[in-house]
């Protein structure tokens, strides 16, 4: 098992750099966008190859760091039944559903993209748009995007199971959104009772 353990470190080492990497290609396109909006009110001059990459870029972030997402625990889940759960009931929930439908998923679209990406690239395929890019890159971020999400349903599920077994601690302890409210009131109100106190009388 620790074999498997310092696998899935590697896969959220890699992840983690990539995901946090990819957020610089938010700002390249708000770049690439105003640069283009610009330009066209400026000089009545555009390109669809400027609207393209800014699809690329905004698809490039949303794809690679879709593993980063669920490595963090960030992916959105229904809270209103997975919140009431105990919390070993929510591990099993998520390793039923990391077996059952997230591995089969990634893996499916990984084996479905990988050769898709590179039948365009083969053959040079160009967007049908005037103007247009290349086509291959933006099919090759998705292979590569779920790729990475496969590497990472399999660091979640060893993970899992490691948890379950009680040979590493939760590194998500789950809080609803209840939870956390409660929390933050509490939170507020002993602030708020804190700043009273400390006033002068």
């Amino acid at each position: 098992m620790q074999a498997l353990l310092s696998l899935a470190r590697g896969i959220d080492r890699l992840n983690e750099w990539v995901g946090k990497s990819v957020i610089w290609l938010i700002l390249l396109a708000i770049l690439v966008s105003a640069v283009n909006a610009i330009i066209r009110k400026a000089f009545s001059v555009s390109s669809n190859a400027w609207l393209e990459l800014q699809w690329y870029l905004y698809g490039a972030a949303f794809m690679l760091a879709a593993a980063y997402t669920l490595k963090e625990n960030e992916h959105i889940r229904i809270d209103i039944f997975y919140g009431t759960r105990s919390r070993r009931a929510q591990h099993w929930i998520d390793l039923i559903g990391h077996v059952l439908f997230l591995t089969p998923f990634v893996v499916l679209m990984t084996w479905m993209t990988a050769p898709y990406a590179y039948q365009a690239w083969k053959i040079g395929q160009i967007s049908t748009n005037a103007g247009g890019l290349v086509i291959w890159p933006a099919r090759a971020v998705l292979a590569v995007g779920f790729a990475l999400l496969t590497l990472q349903a399999i660091s979640e599920i060893i993970k899992k199971i490691a948890v379950m077994r009680g040979l590493i601690e939760d590194p998500h302890p789950f809080v609803s959104h209840h939870q956390a409210a409660e929390i933050e009131a509490v939170a507020m109100a002993e602030d708020a009772t804190r700043r009273t106190g400390d006033k002068p009388e």
